[in-house]
């Protein structure tokens, strides 16, 4: 729980980071190069104020004005608990997909459950272990109790069972294909997945 001189701090780190992004649009004629990454800090520092309103005002932003973004595992992950804070169950259902799909481990990681799926590599970024050595967020958080339940109720779903194992057997056989063309369908099979769920 942070105190409201903490509060105020992170406000302000806020408030800094967003002028910080558009000095960076300015200098670059109208767009964003942001090559520093600050656009993914804000989602953060929501979480950590529990401003959750101001969380989906800036996830709206960012979609709107980095719509083609990849991303990373943990940042999609906060925007599902934003998501999901706000009442926007579907699309917070949505985001947890594309983090498993980012990151097979994390959600597990998360609920404090064994990491499945073990036999993806290690240096696949789906299959990362390492990547998840300092998550800040924890089951165990006060703050997160709700989201914890709804998540472990959406992962034991038969919706959900049965595009992670589909995910899993399309990132087997890619690891296996060479051929560009075979690999360009197993590829957009796995944009489809995770499109429909």
């Amino acid at each position: 729980m942070v105190t409201p001189k903490q509060k105020e701090r992170i406000k302000n780190k806020i408030l800094k980071i967003k002028k910080g992004l558009a000095a960076d649009k300015k200098q670059w004629g109208g767009y964003y190069h942001d090559g520093s990454g600050l656009r993914y800090l804000p989602i953060t520092l929501y979480i950590q104020i529990e401003d959750y309103t101001g969380g989906l005002r800036y996830i709206n932003w960012f979609d709107k004005n980095f719509d083609n973004d990849g991303g990373y595992p943990v940042f999609w992950f906060e925007w599902a608990i934003i998501l999901f804070k706000r009442n926007r169950l579907v699309k917070a259902e949505q985001k947890v997909f594309e983090t498993y799909c980012q990151n097979t481990f994390l959600l597990d990681k998360f609920l404090g459950k064994p990491l499945q799926n073990l036999k993806i590599a290690e240096n696949d970024w789906a299959g990362s272990i390492a990547y998840l050595d300092n998550l800040d967020y924890s089951h165990r958080q006060p703050n997160l109790a709700d989201f914890s339940v709804w998540l472990n109720d959406l992962m034991d779903s038969e919706k959900f069972i049965a595009a992670a194992t589909r995910f899993i057997e399309l990132k087997d056989k890619l690891k296996n294909e060479n051929e560009p063309e075979k690999r360009g369908s197993l590829l957009d099979q796995v944009s489809l997945l995770q499109n429909d769920f």
